[in-house]
């Protein structure tokens, strides 16, 4: 009697026995070989496996295409069947999300997906996946994780991995594959990747493969954002030790996990996120790029030049601006600014635009910039709105920072961001709009309030730092002239404000005895006020709206 096929119906979690084979033939102990079409390819096609995914895939009815519905992770995905050795898997990138670090992971596993219950899928390839038996993945470098990018990617009878990307030259990716069983591929649709196709698999004869190391790789044939593409892929998360392509460390711009650093930016960061805002093509300095779709602003060899970019459109009341320093470092100092403008970059030429950003106060449009307070740091994501009030508001990392800014929101409004120093590239993830919590922001926030007298005097101390730039063309040296677009409260206080500190909010040793025209706050003594009012575009340190005079008080009792 002919041997009986014995099948499992059992499902079984990561990390538990797995059988040797799926099945057994004739009580031999290998598998039976797919049925070969007469290409030399299996007859059925390569799909996706329609049951074991992680949570967060979304696929089609064809079982070609996936996306990632949500965060960053909980992706990983399977093919329908095995694949055979030199039969290439060849993903399209169909969506891109730039909030996130890292891309597609790629690999194998001689795990039967079929045999994997869904909920035992980690977060995770790298490194949940790769530290178990029977799995191989790595990270795609992100500069190749481009929408419309096809990737191949195969292995060879020696278990080496190799990559493609479009019409490039083979690359080796990872090597060690055990290639005496049969192999499924593995698709982490992660960070930047948001969501793949399957093309058609094809098989690649071993004597047409010439592979390239990843720095022998011609750069023109890639679709890349930077003429000097790195491999950004951090051995960090992937556990294990650099191999063929490699130089054996991380880079320098990946300090931390790329798990790690996404788990961060999703607490920063809304569950959806509009990607209609780019940079405009409008930029100030010699080397200032604008990459990625418009999406990166990039200043190179730039020393103490400084770069100015605008938005492609104004802003709208309540839209987040969502912003990430995507390279920063080095022992020079760096700063990033922001502001907003009534200026359209379209009716302007880089030769308009001054190398002093904060000279742009001086132009007969509204112009007001201001400096990020604190250290920023490569990875930091900045939020950025004006309010119904007109309030400029700023959060650092989901933390919120207060009122920045004040300007006219019923006028449209681009927004402008300046790159200093080892502040050298910046990325918009995209926008949101939000609705207003409870009322408008009031003008006198304690959250805008200086909390120590050494922030604040630090600021007074440096011409750039001293006051919030802002102003039209005429304004005096002690704040805007009277046509400016300023909008002004009509009361700087609310009840159930509290009471503020008789301390003055600048020195911390005298009373307050000073009232702000014409915003109204009284926060300053009367000797701080007056070096305050001669200062260059002299604000009030409280809401940043200019100050045109001090009105010294008496108290009766």
């Amino acid at each position: 009697m002919g041997g009986q096929i014995t099948r499992n119906p059992r499902h079984d979690s990561i990390g538990g026995s797995f059988p040797v084979t799926s099945h057994r033939c004739h009580h031999k102990q290998k598998h039976c070989p797919p049925v070969l079409s007469a290409g030399g390819l299996p007859a059925t096609p390569l799909l996706f496996h329609p049951h074991t995914k992680g949570s967060q895939i979304l696929m089609d009815l064809s079982h070609k295409a996936v996306k990632r519905q949500a965060s960053f992770c909980n992706a990983i995905t399977f093919s329908n069947r095995p694949v055979l050795i030199y039969e290439q898997v060849r993903l399209k990138i169909t969506k891109k999300q730039c909030c996130w670090s890292g891309a597609l992971r790629l690999g194998f596993t001689s795990k039967d997906p079929s045999r994997i219950h869904p909920d035992s899928l980690p977060k995770y390839a790298c490194p949940d996946l790769v530290s178990q038996s029977g799995f191989w993945a790595k990270a795609l470098p992100e500069e190749f994780a481009n929408e419309g990018n096809i990737i191949a990617f195969w292995v060879d009878k020696k278990g080496r991995v190799f990559y493609r990307i479009n019409d490039s030259a083979a690359m080796l990716f990872f090597n060690g594959v055990r290639t005496a069983d049969p192999l499924w591929a593995l698709v982490d649709v992660y960070g930047l990747t948001r969501g793949v196709q399957l093309l058609d698999s094809e098989l690649v004869l071993p004597d047409c493969l010439r592979p390239r190391s990843f720095t022998a790789l011609r750069r023109p044939s890639l679709r890349c954002e930077a003429d000097e593409a790195r491999l950004s892929v951090s051995l960090c998360d992937l556990n294990m030790p650099g191999t063929d392509g490699d130089d054996g460390a991380p880079p320098a711009g990946c300090p931390i996990p790329q798990n790690s650093l996404n788990s961060q930016h999703s607490r920063a960061l809304p569950a959806q996120l509009d990607g209609d805002l780019r940079f405009h093509a409008l930029r100030a300095g010699a080397h200032v790029r604008i990459l990625d779709e418009q999406t990166v602003a990039r200043l190179e060899h730039g020393r103490d030049e400084r770069a100015l970019v605008f938005t492609s459109r104004p802003v709208r009341v309540a839209e987040t601006i969502f912003i990430k320093v995507t390279r920063s470092g080095g022992a020079r100092a760096g700063a990033l600014s922001f502001g907003v403008t009534t200026c359209d970059p379209g009716t302007l030429r880089p030769a308009d635009l001054p190398f002093i950003p904060e000279a742009l106060v001086d132009r007969k449009e509204f112009w007001a910039l201001c400096r990020v307070p604190g250290p920023l740091h490569s990875g930091d994501i900045l939020g950025l709105v004006v309010n119904a009030d007109g309030e400029l508001h700023l959060s650092h990392n989901g933390v919120a920072a207060g009122m920045q800014l004040c300007v006219d929101a019923s006028q449209p409004l681009w927004m402008l961001f300046s790159l200093h120093g080892a502040i050298t590239q910046v990325r918009i993830l995209g926008s949101t709009i939000m609705a207003e919590r409870g009322g408008p922001s009031l003008p006198c926030s304690p959250a805008s309030t200086p909390t120590s007298p050494s922030a604040l005097g630090s600021r007074l101390s440096d011409p750039l730092l001293s006051t919030c730039s802002s102003g039209p063309l005429g304004g005096s040296a002690g704040g805007t002239a009277p046509n400016s677009p300023v909008s002004l409260p009509e009361s700087p206080v609310s009840p159930g404000m509290g009471q503020w500190s008789d301390e003055c909010t600048i020195c911390y040793e005298h009373a307050v005895d000073t009232v702000i025209y014409t915003c109204g706050h009284m926060c300053l003594c009367y000797t701080c006020g007056l070096r305050l009012k001669k200062a260059l575009h002299a604000c009030c340190p409280i809401c940043r709206r200019p100050i045109k005079d001090i009105i010294k008080t008496y108290r009766s009792s």
